[in-house]
């Protein structure tokens, strides 16, 4: 069976790279998933969690705070504002993040963005709830 290249890149590091069967985002207008001979394409996707499934069938998620998914010649490249795998998911620190966003959100004050609190909370929101579902690796099957 043929395989896709992919390579997850956030702004700090490369952090996946290598063969896999498919790469599903959580597109802007839903979830979408890239297979092998895929029509070339460019992709915005959001806060959500990026999967690659190996060649074996594992499943391995990372989650992400958006960016873009380019696809040429069966080499996947996903360009993410932030990407870190569940296993990576430190979720005292994530659970702090939640809490700040909720204050800021519950603070009354002009000088409160409430779209960027909004967007933190979502952020957070999305790295607990991968971290606790134990979402991560998962056999085929």
């Amino acid at each position: 069976m043929a395989h896709l290249q992919v390579e997850i890149v956030a702004p700090s590091r490369r952090v996946f790279q290598g063969e896999a069967r498919g790469v599903q985002a959580p597109g802007r207008f839903g979830s979408f998933e890239v297979l092998f001979n895929h029509a070339p394409m460019i992709a915005a996707f959001d806060i959500g969690a990026v999967r690659v499934t190996a060649p074996d069938g594992e499943q391995v998620f990372f989650a992400s705070s958006g960016g873009f998914l380019e696809v040429i010649d069966n080499r996947v490249t996903v360009l993410a504002d932030t990407a870190e795998p569940v296993s990576e998911i430190d979720t005292q620190r994530a659970k702090a993040a939640e809490e700040r966003a909720l204050r800021r959100l519950q603070a009354t004050g002009e000088d409160i963005d409430r779209l960027r609190a909004g967007r933190a909370l979502e952020r957070a929101r999305n790295r607990l709830r991968m971290a606790m579902g134990r979402i991560g690796r998962t056999g085929s099957g």
